[in-house]
């Protein structure tokens, strides 16, 4: 029997999906063996499975509106680079990975030029959130849709959008390091309790948080509150972190890395969070949360308008349950958060309402069933064997 090289041409341009594609990567190397070829756009994690990137990802590492109107033009330009080099290595499948405003404005590209080339899309564009208009729109250049969150197949279903699959979460291949063993739970159910203070993982986000989430915490104890504050944080933030702390009355201990991270999420009674993926991360470990999010003047604005979901706590919308409090733009005030903090510390229905609702997520989300890789490389491997050349 002859066998056939697969051709799968991969394209992540943040590190998020330079994970999301290396194990992608890991487990098509396992289906097919030595008869499969990538190429693409990648990270490191990427590189470490054989692919040449195009070029450097690092040269999409692009903040803030005026930074992206000021590269635009080499933006625009490493789209067509991009796109050329599909059509060129001309493969059995494009898988384009997160990052619609650049992966998407490929595929159209791509889809234009070749409709041959099956595309499929991991990670859905938040169209359950704001432009729900984009699922409709992606059924002409995309095939399938491998969705990380369990709501997204039935958003896509009734706005229109591709075929779409759940394949999981990757932080669902996570839970041993999230969840605490014997001593930990007893440190988490001990005092003074441990409280977790997360206020971003972009510098804008700290810029925007600190100071309101130092005043919330000052209250807090001066009310009383008896708390053991960590703040975890990566590295490249460490910085800006401890430049912030120093207007703080209420000093935390600062954990650096991701390790220590979840170490700390491991012990935490309770978490003062902004919003993001890290609520869906915090509601896998058990913690219980007060979310918080400030934002400057345009983007709030755009937010407004736009956003149509019920919250814009991920794992209230995972959880289908609005169960953790938000407190947006003019609610973030340290009076409130503070408030809400009391609560969540203490032995309280809102907290008991929240520790009951996570413990629903397992079952929400798969966990225990095959891993979001392996049911994401099904998919693709059913394109690059029965739909592709």
């Amino acid at each position: 029997m002859v066998s056939v090289t697969r051709k799968i041409h991969l394209i992540a341009t943040e590190e998020s999906g330079d994970r999301l594609g290396s194990a992608l990567m890991r487990e098509l190397k396992s289906r097919f063996g030595d008869d499969v070829v990538f190429s693409g756009v990648g990270g490191s994690s990427m590189a470490r499975e054989g692919l040449q990137s195009l070029f450097p990802i690092e040269q999409l590492s692009i903040i803030g509106i005026a930074a992206v109107v000021k590269k635009l033009p080499s933006i625009l330009k490493l789209i067509a680079r991009a796109t050329d080099d599909v059509l060129r290595t001309k493969p059995d499948v494009l898988v384009i990975i997160d990052s619609p405003d650049f992966t998407q404005r490929v595929a159209k590209r791509v889809r234009k030029r070749d409709a041959s080339i099956p595309i499929v899309n991991y990670v859905s564009p938040t169209v359950w959130a704001w432009r729900p208009g984009r699922a409709k729109a992606m059924r002409a250049y995309v095939d399938h849709l491998l969705a990380l969150l369990p709501f997204e197949p039935e958003a896509h279903r009734r706005l229109g959008g591709p075929p779409c699959t759940y394949v999981g979460h990757p932080l669902i291949e996570q839970i041993d390091s999230l969840r605490p063993n014997a001593d930990e739970q007893a440190r988490r159910d001990g005092k003074p309790p441990v409280l977790l203070v997360l206020p971003g993982s972009r510098r804008g986000e700290i810029r925007h948080h600190m100071e309101t989430f130092g005043a919330a915490l000052d209250l807090l104890r001066k009310r009383g509150g008896e708390f053991e504050l960590i703040l975890p944080t990566m590295p490249h933030l460490v910085d800006g972190i401890t430049t912030a702390l120093k207007s703080w009355p209420v000093q935390p201990r600062v954990v650096i890395g991701e390790a220590e991270k979840r170490a700390a999420f491991r012990i935490a009674h309770a978490a003062f969070a902004k919003s993001g993926t890290v609520t869906l991360e915090l509601a896998l470990a058990g913690v219980p949360m007060v979310t918080a999010y400030k934002a400057g003047k345009i983007e709030a604005r755009i937010i407004r308008r736009f956003v149509t979901s019920s919250s814009v706590i991920l794992a209230n919308l995972v959880i289908g349950e609005n169960v953790i409090p938000e407190f947006i733009q003019e609610d973030c005030t340290p009076e409130k958060l503070a408030a809400s903090l009391q609560d969540v510390l203490a032995d309280t229905p809102m907290r008991h309402r929240q520790v009951e609702a996570m413990a629903r997520l397992d079952d929400i989300m798969g966990v225990g069933h095959a891993s979001p890789s392996r049911q994401a490389a099904e998919v693709v491997e059913n394109y690059a064997k029965h739909l592709g050349k």
